[in-house]
């Protein structure tokens, strides 16, 4: 009697496995069926979609600024490209570099995670590895000189000049309404594989200052142009007269 009940069990078990089988495949084809034709429909438009993930994941990307720590050179509201490939070439959709193709300069204007802000930051660098920084009432020392300054317009609140960094001249901000608490600081070496950034509107950015040096690792890209903006204060207006602006030119 027990092995007859085992058989007749082990029985009823086949044949539900069967029936589950056919019911799975019952349901399984429209399915199928459906993906097949969706993706033979929308085929050209689902290899776009890819590549362009592909492209702004490795290549290029752009990203919008919600603050001014970058005032006077970029606006809130600016959508900026990045070009991803100027520093790394990297695995599409992750953070492996496979080759170095250059290094951050100063003048660049880097965006970087930043693991300290728990953030992704823009900034100027004005520290690479081996520099000697500091920082004398706003005045810049580089490798023990001070950087050149000039007034870019007739002073006021908000001081408008234009800074010499090395090659790059490039404008800046002092908000005199602001406190100076980071308008000082000690001279610092800067070590390999490190860089030390600023934001343009000096009083008015959380940078290098607060954070620390940035690591290699966490730089993403080189930011070049400002691809459109828009008037946060303006119901969103596009400001046509910043579109497809270079962040290098004055």
């Amino acid at each position: 009697m027990k092995h007859r009940q085992l058989n007749t069990a082990s029985g009823k078990s086949s044949r539900f496995n069967a029936l589950r089988r056919v019911t799975t495949a019952v349901w399984a084809w429209p399915l199928w069926r459906s993906c097949r034709q969706f993706f033979s429909v929308n085929r050209s438009f689902i290899v776009f979609i890819a590549l362009m993930s592909v492209f702004r994941s490795a290549c290029a990307d752009w990203y919008s600024v919600p603050t001014g720590s970058m005032q006077p050179t970029i606006a809130i509201g600016d959508r900026i490209t990045v070009n991803k490939m100027a520093y790394d070439l990297r695995l599409p959709f992750s953070q492996q570099v496979l080759l170095r193709l250059g290094e951050p300069a100063r003048g660049d204007i880097i965006v970087f995670d930043s693991v300290a802000a728990e953030n992704r930051l823009i900034k100027r660098v004005v520290g690479v590895p081996g520099d000697k920084i500091a920082m004398r009432h706003e005045v810049m020392y580089l490798n023990g000189q001070p950087l050149q300054y000039n007034l870019a317009s007739e002073p006021s609140v908000v001081l408008d000049a234009v800074e010499q960094l090395g090659d790059v001249a490039h404008r800046i901000a002092i908000d005199q309404t602001q406190p100076p608490q980071l308008a000082n600081f000690a001279e610092i070496t800067v070590p390999e594989d490190f860089y030390l950034v600023l934001g343009d509107n000096r009083r008015n950015s959380a940078d290098s200052r607060v954070y620390g040096l940035v690591p290699r690792h966490e730089v993403l890209g080189k930011a070049t142009y400002v691809a459109f903006s828009l008037d946060y204060d303006q119901l969103y207006l596009p400001r046509p007269s910043r579109f497809a602006s270079s962040l290098y030119a004055m």
